[in-house]
């Protein structure tokens, strides 16, 4: 048995390489020369582009579609532009085609029985806005009270349609405070026998920033705000 390390099996390598070297002056001599670039004309290049590629076997020939000029990175990563991408430039440069239905912020609802496409409808404009109130710089309590008094007053002259400004709540820290409490205060209280439907506004009067409110000429009766029990 060999200890560890002690196996050098390439030990006498260097010696036996110096006794069987082979001298240079004992290979055969492979001589040729090149032609001058100088003399060589157009039928040489041929020729010995020939001579290459005597041994080649050409490949079939095939229809491939012409090929224009060469496009940059830029050029091959982008697709060319279709409706919807020009409509998404449009949107960003002027926000003509914004829509705040088609977007999370939107918000709607009926009273118990009112068709929901009332809430539609009164977000498309249908109804013009008699009144409106700007929430912002109140805190949830301030707002509450104010919209009591603002739906009180609306009531009492009769308006059908109103406006309550909220703001988007963009800088509150989780969910936006005034704006989800609206559609909790037009649904419960008092106001449920008055409120017919509410909607976010169109972008012209504040867009998910406000909400329209469709208020009934009478209160509501008992059971068209609860369905009726089996």
């Amino acid at each position: 048995m060999k200890t560890a390390g002690a196996f050098k099996p390439f030990r006498h390598l260097k010696q036996m390489l110096r006794q069987n070297a082979v001298p240079v002056e004992s290979l055969p001599a492979v001589r040729f020369s090149l032609p001058d670039p100088k003399k060589v004309d157009g039928d040489q290049d041929d020729q010995l582009f020939a001579t290459a590629m005597a041994d080649v076997t050409p490949l079939k020939q095939t229809t491939t579609p012409p090929h224009g000029p060469p496009q940059s990175p830029a050029q091959r990563q982008m697709p060319e532009p279709d409706d919807t991408l020009n409509a998404l430039r449009e949107l960003v440069r002027t926000g003509r085609g914004y829509r705040v239905a088609d977007t999370p912020e939107y918000i709607e609802g009926t009273g118990h029985r009112v068709p929901a496409g009332i809430a539609r409808e009164l977000h498309n404009g249908t109804f013009s806005i008699q009144a409106h109130i700007d929430l912002h710089g109140m805190t949830a309590r301030e707002a509450r009270i104010a919209v009591n008094a603002f739906l009180t007053d609306a009531v009492r002259r009769g308006h059908s349609a109103v406006l309550i400004v909220h703001g988007r709540g963009l800088s509150s820290t989780s969910k936006p405070v005034l704006k989800s409490k609206i559609p909790h205060w037009l649904t419960s209280g008092i106001w449920r026998k008055w409120v017919l439907a509410y909607a976010s506004a169109r972008p012209c009067d504040g867009g998910a920033g406000a909400t329209y409110v469709l208020l009934s000429p009478r209160p509501l009766a008992k059971c068209r705000r609860r369905p009726k029990r089996a």
